[in-house]
């Protein structure tokens, strides 16, 4: 067997997932298709590249080799094939951005927008996806969201800016719940309700597990998406977590958790400091946009609640936004 491109993008897929059950769901493919594909790739390589435990699996001194070689010529094929998009295209110039959910998206690409530059969008509810396609060269940055207690594989050669270090999760409930006459509402008062969590999402299920489990709570929980449980909650079957800047309407309430039990970390991804800084400052402004235009959340926030990243030594050139990089 000859080895190809999309043999080395599974190895990478399940290298970042970090077991094959969630990089078949990734690359779209039922598990035993992927199994067999990693049988196959192990025997022409000439030993094993993972290790299988019951966590999941690991990388062997061989599979690091290989993995080594095989992101910078991923990448490679990639700017090879983007390259000849945009000659063929006249040499249009566009900007890959990809993102998980986020109400600050619309005035993010309405301020990227110029003429000479049309960004486009690659939507997922997998931010280690979206990371993985910034390191191939299939897209040019990537804004995510990383749950807090599930961190994120940050793939090597990556930069990684810091948006919010820690946006607090709401609760978004029946507007005729009881508890949605409080600005603020305890878990407790909620341990009757049922709960519904989108476990597609990289660390959700985890983060939402653990904070009602902290507080003494096993819900009945249904999956479903964002839509499916906006509509839900809208018609009272359903209480979920939801971002911060969601707004409230008539026939559902969004309300802070007392003691902001859950959050998650915003983080910008791409592979060079001058693509973080040519979008970042469009992205600070199009989410503070939507954060005061959040009822809760504003109120939060001029309650006290902390907005931006705290200000560290490495990140002093960078104006007190905090940047990290996975280097090779």
């Amino acid at each position: 067997m000859e080895l190809e491109v999309r043999h080395l993008r599974a190895l990478c897929a399940i290298a970042d997932a970090g077991s094959l059950h969630r990089a078949a769901r990734q690359l779209g493919v039922a598990q035993p298709t992927l199994s067999t594909q990693l049988a196959r790739i192990e025997q022409a390589l000439g030993g094993p590249l993972f290790v299988r435990e019951r966590t999941g699996c690991r990388p062997t001194p061989l599979g690091r080799t290989v993995l080594g070689r095989a992101r910078p010529l991923l990448a490679d094929m990639s700017t090879l094939v983007r390259e000849a998009r945009a000659a063929a295209a006249g040499g249009d110039s566009r900007l890959r951005v990809g993102s998980t959910a986020s109400r600050a998206l619309a005035g993010w690409l309405r301020r990227l927008r110029r003429p000479g530059l049309e960004p486009t969008l690659q939507m997922d509810v997998s931010a280690n996806a979206l990371l993985r396609r910034v390191t191939e060269g299939q897209l040019d940055v990537a804004f995510v969201h990383e749950v807090e207690g599930s961190a994120l594989h940050i793939p090597e050669g990556l930069r990684v800016r810091v948006l919010v270090e820690r946006e607090p999760q709401f609760v978004m409930l029946p507007a005729d719940h009881p508890a949605a006459a409080r600005p603020v509402v305890r878990l407790a008062d909620l341990a009757e309700d049922r709960w519904m969590v989108d476990p597609t999402v990289d660390g959700e299920w985890d983060g939402v597990h653990r904070m009602l489990r902290a507080v003494g709570l096993n819900p009945r929980v249904l999956h479903g998406d964002y839509h499916t449980a906006a509509s839900l909650v809208a018609t009272g079957e359903v209480v979920t977590v939801c971002q911060p800047s969601s707004q409230s309407r008539p026939d559902m309430a969004v309300r802070r958790l007392f003691g902001d039990p859950l959050g998650v970390r915003l983080l910008l991804a791409a592979r060079t400091r001058a693509e973080l800084d040519a979008v970042f400052p469009a992205l600070e402004d199009a989410y503070w946009e939507v954060a005061r235009q959040s009822t809760a959340y504003r109120e939060w926030l001029e309650g006290g609640g902390v907005r931006t990243p705290p200000r560290c030594p490495a990140a002093a050139k960078g104006g007190g936004r905090v940047e990290f990089v996975r280097a090779r």
